[in-house]
């Protein structure tokens, strides 16, 4: 232990001078990741998408078809942003994607509806963009039940009975929609918070893979292990500024999350950030690993794509976990992201208590010793290979 610090000392020493020598490498795990972070979040800034562009094609030509377009038009969510005269038109636009969704109301929807026979109108949607249709549909069908009751109950009050009456008749039982959580379907607080940790889980192990693997590509193994011995200083001094800098983005982003837009977690903000903290240490120690392993930076480099980058698909976030096969499921059940989103959900949205983070820390406290350790073990025999290989 007494030779620790003088060799972590050197090895940083010698980090320094690298970073000097090639700003591209420091660049890549502090202002690259800070941008990605900054431009990732900027996405959701506006919170609940509003102004979806729709056309309406109106065939009836009624009081009652322009009145729903108006209410349409009105709408927060939606942006009329055509009105087509025939078919092709429409078409035309929805293939273009100059419109998500046409709402057509047919020849005779105004006669249909004072007469009671039912009156049809149809929403077509651009299926491919699932978010975009599932809000479209959201507001149309808010919309079109709006003016459908209004009808429905001023006609009976015609017919004699009282307002009470007409409401109880019209809709007899009625189901109550009690959101629990994320209540505002604010994009930001739910889709940012967790995406900028799977941006950096990316960041942190190319980072660990650069790190080591540029010392084999350059065969400079055996410069960085005499400055910090072959032990635990040298490694330390590899890993510990591309860790500092990616858990110093995450607290930006949480800072101006909270403090800038006014975010107010349900539960407790520290036991989930040091969750993050220990997962970008271990995607880091495992990227190190990946390189020393295979001996080549560009086998860590595939491996770190192959890992992380399709890592937020497997976590439950876009994509229900219980609805992935179970080859899916036991993929994601392996990689610390999924845990770790989780978590977050469960405190950052839900309320959970900050405990819930304590499994999930266990067992990444576990992974990252286990991959600290084997790259400990592996060091010193990449290092004699790298004496081998020579300085040229």
């Amino acid at each position: 232990m007494g030779e620790w610090a003088p060799g972590f000392a050197r090895a940083w020493q010698r980090e320094r001078r690298l970073w000097a020598r090639r700003p591209a490498d420091w660049l890549m795990f502090s202002l690259v990741p800070l941008a990605a972070v900054l431009l990732t979040w900027s996405l959701f800034w506006a919170g609940t998408p509003r102004g979806l562009a729709i056309g309406v094609l109106d065939a009836d030509h009624s009081a009652v078809s322009r009145q729903l377009t108006r209410w349409l038009a009105a709408a927060p969510g939606l942006r009329l942003a055509e009105r087509f005269d025939d078919e092709t038109a429409m078409q035309r636009a929805l293939r273009r994607g100059e419109v998500m969704a046409v709402v057509w109301l047919p020849a005779g929807f105004s006669r249909d509806l004072k007469t009671g026979r039912g009156a049809h109108a149809a929403l077509l949607h651009n299926a491919q963009f699932a978010t975009h249709s599932g809000l479209i549909q959201r507001d149309v069908r808010s919309v079109v039940g709006t003016l459908s009751a209004g009808v429905e109950i001023v006609t009976r009050e015609k017919r004699g009975e009282s307002p009470l009456g007409a409401r109880a008749a019209f809709e007899p039982m009625h189901t109550a929609l009690v959101a629990q959580y994320n209540t505002s379907l604010d994009y930001e607080p739910f889709l940012a918070t967790t995406l900028v940790p799977a941006l950096l889980q990316i960041f942190a192990m190319v980072a660990g893979a650069w790190g080591v693997g540029r010392e084999l590509r350059d065969r400079t193994v055996g410069a960085w292990v005499s400055a910090g011995g072959a032990g635990w200083a040298a490694l330390a001094a590899k890993w510990l500024a591309p860790w500092a800098a990616l858990v110093a983005v995450q607290l930006v982003f949480v800072a101006g999350l909270a403090g800038v837009r006014g975010w107010q977690p349900a539960g407790p903000l520290w036991p989930v950030l040091g969750l993050h903290a220990l997962m970008l240490a271990v995607y880091l120690v495992l990227g190190s690993f990946a390189a020393l392993a295979a001996r080549s930076l560009r086998t860590a480099l595939s491996a770190a794509g192959f890992v992380t980058a399709p890592a937020f698909a497997f976590a439950g976030v876009g994509f229900p976990l219980l609805a992935m096969p179970a080859g899916a499921q036991a993929w994601a059940l392996v990689l610390p992201l999924t845990h770790v989103l989780a978590v977050q959900t469960a405190v950052w949205q839900m309320g959970a208590p900050g405990w819930r983070a304590a499994p999930a820390a266990a067992a990444l406290l576990a992974a990252l010793v286990l991959l600290a350790a084997a790259c400990r073990v592996l060091l010193p025999r990449v290092a004699n290979d790298g004496r081998a290989w020579g300085r040229r």
